[in-house]
């Protein structure tokens, strides 16, 4: 299965979701994650008819899930794919497709798949493919079936009894190695660009995935990003410049969107994407106020900055979409707005003009005649 194929592989399918509950985690974060998965999947196009949840010791070091509920799931037929809340392994994910006669992704294979539907620029859609790719290498026998030997004959690479996969991972490795080359040229472009705006204060606006960062970064540079409420609407990252009041300006950045169990490989793949966020002069860490969840979303998304090597000093968090909060605000150490009314924008002007250096032309200003 090809990479783009793979983008078409949940569109109309029946999902049933399966997460196993170990002893460390809770009912509540379980089923939590299930919503996510769940909401992940549904972007994809997918139905999700049902969702199971299996408590265990540990997981199946076969299966992850026991193979004796593996095989009750099986026996139904209202579902044509079954959708993992875990990372399997290759040979985890084999065993368990084998019981069930149906296909078996992980969570990192629905985020990919995902991932892949939203690309649209070439450095996004190079960036989802060496993911992919990367993900799809060591699962080859899942993907590429044929594995009978190829006959030797003029023009066909490996000669005499060479298995076909074998083939298939040289091509597939070739094709990675070609496209890190070209993300290490998007990298120094993108070096390059920043390299010509060091004279501007930058700013990269990070966080939760659909917690409204582009409606934000719209709101405070009067741009018409595309926003829609949805996973992963913004998959690369966009500048714009524009004025914060009393002579000051900088540069913002819109960068992709956070979530739970990112895949490893996407997130290397995104490296260049998110430098955005690494080398900002200041980030405004997006927080979606009205999410039952907020507080996890949040702590999720100071992991990834503390990844990222981001120190807590550049950062700043934005409490976002308080016009949809139930009851009164309070929000400690951050700025709370609602990016939809404009409720605290100039707010946040002011506070990040704080943080940022004098205008040239405010310092031949005496003190005492300075904006307050």
């Amino acid at each position: 299965m090809q990479p783009e194929e793979q983008t078409l592989f949940l569109r109309g399918r029946r999902a049933l979701l399966a997460a196993v509950r170990l002893p460390h985690t809770s009912s509540f974060e379980v089923e939590e994650h299930l919503d996510e998965l769940a909401e992940l999947a549904v972007s994809t196009g997918c139905e999700v008819v049902d969702r199971k949840i299996q408590s265990r010791s540990s997981p199946h070091p076969a299966t992850y899930m026991g193979s004796g509920k593996a095989r009750q799931l099986g026996e139904r037929d209202d579902w044509d794919v079954l959708i993992l809340d875990h990372d399997l392994s290759p040979s985890q994910t084999q065993n368990l497709e084998k019981i069930v006669d149906r296909p078996v992704i992980d969570r990192s294979a629905l985020i990919l798949q995902l991932f892949s539907q939203r690309a649209r620029t070439r450095e996004a859609r190079t960036q989802v493919e060496l993911a992919q790719l990367q993900y799809m290498l060591p699962r080859l026998t899942r993907y590429w079936t044929h594995l009978s030997r190829q006959p030797g004959s003029t023009g066909v690479r490996g000669g005499m009894g060479e298995k076909q996969i074998e083939i298939d991972r040289r091509i597939i490795r070739r094709r990675i190695s070609r496209l890190k080359k070209d993300l290490e040229k998007i990298a120094q472009t993108r070096k390059t660009q920043r390299r010509g705006r060091k004279q501007v204060f930058e700013i990269a606006l990070a966080g939760y995935t659909n917690v409204g960062k582009t409606t934000l970064f719209n709101a405070i540079t009067d741009s018409d990003a595309f926003v829609q409420d949805r996973l992963f609407a913004t998959l690369d990252s966009k500048l714009r410049k524009a004025s914060l009041g009393e002579g000051y300006k900088a540069v913002f950045a819109d960068t992709v969107g956070f979530v739970r169990k990112l895949p490893p490989h996407l997130v290397a793949s995104f490296r260049s994407t998110l430098e955005e966020v690494v080398f900002a002069d200041l980030v405004l860490h997006v927080v979606d106020a009205s999410h039952p969840q907020w507080e996890d979303q949040k702590r999720i998304g100071e992991e990834v900055l503390e990844d990222l090597e981001v120190k807590p000093d550049r950062v700043l968090t934005v409490y976002n979409k308080i016009d949809a909060f139930e009851g009164t605000p309070r929000f400690e150490g951050g700025v709370a707005v609602s990016a939809v009314t404009g409720e605290g924008l100039d707010r946040l002007r002011a506070v990040i003009r704080g943080r940022m250096p004098e205008p040239a032309w405010m310092s031949r200003i005496p003190a005492e005649a300075r904006p307050s």
